[in-house]
């Protein structure tokens, strides 16, 4: 399994996690107080592995329930999340065989005791959870192929709640002869209801509903979380007081205890970190081993008195064998996946660095362009303009961007799969039969026109819209002297109004007629909002200024700013990037790899079409790019320009759809392998994205939003 983007919080958490559990198997605190410990251990430790399935259930199991149209590929997560967690499970399984043997564990054991060991019980104690795991994620797939995604979630409470009975519960019914006996049974096939069947459903269910929910209000959830865990310190000292556990590991307060709190952790922003992931996997997998191994060293050097007898140190001495192993394994992992041949993206044929701190720079910039009250709404179209949109939207959350747009649901669909946090504002077309996907994951759809809005209001249920004002550039939005149909808007009940926008269309120039133009669109949409007000209608968030907006008109900004092109780093043109270059700093490199080096002869030809003869005997690399990675086919035959080892090379013949050919005679010990930059800088010596849109006739938007999918995004 892989947590996405703005999730670090929950990465953290798994840590805190890993170490509650080991509290679970060590109590540190029984050597203090029998009350406090139990408080500890069967209480506030009882969170550790919902959140593990929660967990589970939001990165494996939401897509398959939220998107019945695109299942073969959520399905494909499914199957590979349990392949990895039976993996796992093998090679735990292999590390505890010889300590199970040594205990005398598997004496006499059937084979019904086997079966019961490796789909339930886990073969040694801790080790429950992947089976539960794996059991849990079968069992939801299962009903989600004939039951609707409510139904699924009664289910699983009811499970839930049946395997309350045979664990915290068992002394309501365990002198209620048909039914004790019925439990009786089952424990001859699972020792603990706390299993794949009747524990891990339902939080894997909650997790993947959960995050897919707008974020409630931070008091209400702090709030919800102080008096549900009041409620599940109550019962779990009630329960224990009339000795009616037979388990302690399911409470009926657990439930809510676990929505608050992921509500909570969903709120953070950190960055991810697979480090961490993997990381407490092996705290989790190897802790057992290290509770043996503390015993041992305390027996052999007669500290047993306090290494294990005193429950404090003793946990403290486990955590710490148990962390150290399990740094020990993730780092020389990690050094083995990043050997040559590894991952490492940089490796490809070709792919595209994005600078953090350069993005970083020109949101401040944009900022400080803007009123304190006014938000930026980056626009992350088109793979956001060929940087990638998942990745952008990933760094832009870090910096407290929590506000986007895109110009289709699918581009908005893709954002929250990728786990991007905030308001998403699809400003394109929506067809109806995708009005589905509007309401499941949140987003909030553009009004392109009256007729548009009453299929929206068709749908059935309360859709979150921005009401587009069409004040001069004819694309789309209602009219604005359309205020009658704009009011009843208003009054359609399915029709949450958010926001009001217009698009100011030629605010990119001082011209005067352009002036003209884009004061008139202002106030256009102004006495549009005046008259809303003067109607008695509610305002709500509004919005009309782009890039160029924002940097020619700051005194127009309201609640948003749908900043585009100049978010990265560069304006439309080269003359209005060398305006703001001080200011702004691109964002996106353009890199790829010599693959080969050979001579040329005078009269060959090379390339396509014998476009290019030679003239002399010269020096020609083939470069692992071409037109379908959105290198313009229109830069060929010496008008475009590559970078190597700090030198210019010229291109040669026709750009093909994979490679293309550039004359290194001028550069000594160009060799394959090397680096070759289309887009950024190489000693110093640079190619800025303008001067490929001036070669090659047209803008920097359209070079940047052409950029192929197959180039890697890079970081750097």
């Amino acid at each position: 399994m892989e947590t996405k983007q703005n999730y670090g919080i929950l990465d953290n958490f798994r840590v805190a996690a890993a170490l509650l559990v080991i509290a679970i198997h060590t109590s540190p605190l029984m050597s203090f107080s029998v009350d406090a410990d139990f408080f500890l251990t069967r209480i506030l430790a009882r969170i550790a592995v919902p959140f593990f399935l929660m967990v589970t259930g939001q990165f494996v199991m939401s897509d398959y329930l939220f998107n019945k149209k695109g299942r073969n590929c959520s399905s494909k997560k499914l199957w590979s999340y349990i392949k990895k967690t039976a993996i796992f499970y093998g090679i735990s399984i292999a590390i505890y065989i010889p300590v199970g043997i040594y205990a005398g564990h598997y004496k006499d054991m059937t084979g019904a005791a086997v079966v019961r060991e490796l789909l339930f019980d886990g073969t040694f104690y801790h080790l429950w959870y992947f089976p539960a795991c794996i059991m849990g994620v079968l069992l939801v797939y299962l009903m989600s192929t004939f039951m609707s995604l409510q139904s699924i979630m009664i289910l699983s409470g009811v499970l839930y709640v049946i395997g309350l009975f045979g664990d915290s519960y068992y002394g309501l019914i365990k002198n209620v002869p048909v039914i004790s006996g019925i439990y009786e049974f089952g424990f001859q096939i699972f020792s603990y209801t706390r299993n794949g069947i009747f524990f891990a459903p339902v939080f894997l269910v909650l997790g993947a509903m959960i995050s897919r929910k707008e974020a409630p209000k931070k008091n209400a959830v702090y709030g919800g979380l102080v008096l549900s865990f009041l409620l599940i310190t109550a019962e779990a000292f009630t329960l224990r007081y009339f000795d009616l556990q037979r388990h302690d590991s399911m409470y009926i307060a657990l439930i809510p205890v676990m929505i608050f709190l992921y509500e909570i952790l969903l709120q953070g922003k950190k960055r991810s970190s697979a480090f961490l992931r993997n990381l407490t996997t092996w705290i989790y997998i190897l802790h057992p081993i290290m509770i043996i191994v503390v015993r041992g060293v305390g027996k052999a050097l007669h500290l047993t008195v306090i290494l294990v007898d005193n429950s404090l140190i003793h946990y403290i001495a486990v955590t710490g064998l148990s962390v150290l192993a399990a740094l020990l394994i993730t780092y020389f992992n990690g050094r083995r996946r990043s050997r040559p041949g590894g991952n490492d993206p940089s490796r490809d044929r070709a792919w595209i660095e994005i600078d953090r701190n350069a993005l970083k720079k020109n949101v401040e910039a944009l900022r400080k362009e803007l009123p304190a009250q006014c938000r930026l709404m980056p626009a992350i179209k088109a793979d956001a303009y060929g940087h990638g949109a998942d990745l952008i939207a990933r760094e832009l959350n870090q910096m407290g961007v929590d506000a986007f747009c895109v110009a289709c649901v699918a581009e908005g669909v893709r954002l929250r799969r990728k786990g991007i946090k905030g308001e998403i504002l699809v400003l394109g077309y929506t067809h109806p039969d995708q009005f589905y996907l509007l309401y499941h994951y949140h987003l909030r759809q553009t009004v392109i026109d009256f007729s548009y809005a009453l299929k929206l209001n068709s749908y059935g249920k309360k859709l979150h819209v921005h009401i587009g004002i069409d004040t001069g550039m004819h694309r789309l939005g209602e009219r604005s002297e359309n205020i009658d149909l704009i009011c009843k808007m208003y009054q359609m009940k399915n029709l949450k109004i958010d926001g009001l926008f217009t698009h100011l269309c030629a605010a990119d120039s001082f011209e005067e007629k352009k002036q003209e133009f884009t004061n008139f669109q202002a106030d256009e949409f102004y006495r549009v909002i005046h008259e809303l007000e003067k109607r008695g209608y509610p305002v709500p968030k509004l919005h009309l200024q782009s890039s160029y907006g924002v940097l020619n008109y700051p005194e127009l900004t309201e609640d948003y700013a749908r900043v585009g092109i100049a978010l990265y780093g560069v304006l439309s043109t080269q003359e209005d990037t060398e305006e703001w270059k001080d200011s702004l700093e691109p964002v996106l490199a353009l890199k790829a790899r010599v693959a080969s080096v050979r001579d040329l002869y005078v009269g060959e030809t090379a390339g396509y079409g014998m476009q290019f003869t030679a003239d002399r005997h010269m020096k020609i690399a083939a470069l692992t790019i071409g037109y379908a990675d959105g290198y313009p086919r229109s830069l060929s035959n010496g008008v475009g320009v590559v970078l190597i080892n700090g030198c210019a090379a010229s291109v040669i013949g026709r750009i093909c759809m994979d490679q293309t050919i550039v004359d290194v005679s001028g550069i000594p010990g160009v060799k394959s392998g090397d680096v070759a930059v289309l887009i950024g800088r190489s000693g110093e010596m640079e190619i800025s994205v303008c001067d490929l849109a001036v070669k090659a006739g047209t803008i920097t938007n359209e070079i940047l939003s052409r950029m192929g999918t197959r180039l890697e995004r890079v970081v750097v």
